[in-house]
């Protein structure tokens, strides 16, 4: 089964739209391909991806003009290319290689960590200390084919034509050690590095903030360049990643970003509090 990229959604949502705007069910779209209810609805839900062939054929039913249909037609062949995580889908679970294929095409990332540095802006060693306090004992190998995974989704922040990242962490992740001290003086000079970049803003909540709307989990919310790429939600469980698309979900998932966002320091204030710690609290 392929990721549900953005690109399979956008197509999806196409599928579905020109279908409900030519009156036609499911049932009886899917007979006049000679498909089923079910397979349509996972291509319209991008659950499995669609061929070109079967998109021309749905949307000439549908009655879009030619040149709708050649756009759709080439939107489904770039849906087909492998990305590059394709290589690591061995080592993740489904849910995750999921999200990693949108994050790979957001324009803009918005994450909350309450715990942890967030993985875009981790350091070789923290994913090292973070991978060895994982819930699965791995081995040295298995532990740097993922540090390799997060550094290779990290190439895009200082690429050509990077993502927008606001991270936003609670301070508590700044204080709780992952490795030793060298480790983590290592980790919050990395962030004030990062923080420099035009398309990067860092952002702590200080504990003095109290219990805020963050303290439950993280939040990841992408945004895309195609105005039709309606924006996606992740959290993170116990269970694992869960991408939220529902509207009442991506709604309450923005206020509480939101809310995050006015209970940080302001970039300005967030660097001299990393520069404290690391002279008061990491200095090896």
């Amino acid at each position: 089964m392929a990721p549900k990229t953005a690109r399979a959604r956008r197509l999806g949502i196409a599928l579905r739209t020109h279908r409900e705007a030519a009156g036609l069910t499911l049932e009886a779209a899917a007979d006049e391909i000679n498909s089923t209810r079910s397979t349509l609805s996972r291509y319209e839900n991008a659950q499995t991806l669609v061929n070109p062939a079967t998109v021309r054929a749905l949307l000439t039913l549908y009655g879009v003009g030619p040149d709708e249909i050649a756009a759709a037609v080439q939107l489904a062949k770039d849906a087909r290319k492998p990305g590059w995580w394709v290589s690591y889908s061995y080592l993740l679970d489904r849910r995750t290689i999921d999200f990693i294929a949108l994050e790979a095409e957001a324009t803009g990332i918005a994450n909350f960590e309450p715990s942890v540095v967030p993985g875009l802006l981790q350091t070789a060693d923290y994913i090292r200390g973070v991978m060895r306090g994982g819930p699965h004992t791995l081995s040295d190998e298995q532990v740097e084919q993922r540090v390799k995974l997060r550094l290779d989704r990290q190439q895009r922040l200082t690429g050509d034509d990077p993502p927008i990242l606001d991270a936003i962490i609670d301070e508590g992740a700044l204080l709780r050690p992952v490795g030793d001290r060298t480790v983590m003086g290592g980790q919050l000079q990395h962030l004030l590095k990062m923080a420099e970049l035009p398309n990067i803003t860092v952002q702590v909540i200080p504990l003095s903030a109290g219990y805020h709307r963050g303290t439950r989990g993280s939040l990841h919310i992408l945004e895309f360049a195609d105005p039709e790429d309606p924006i996606i939600a992740s959290v993170e469980t116990v269970a694992g990643q869960m991408v939220l698309d529902r509207p009442g979900d991506l709604r309450t998932c923005t206020k509480i970003m939101e809310h995050l966002r006015t209970v940080a320091l302001s970039p300005a204030a967030t660097r001299d509090e990393l520069l404290r710690l690391v002279n008061e609290r990491w200095n090896p």
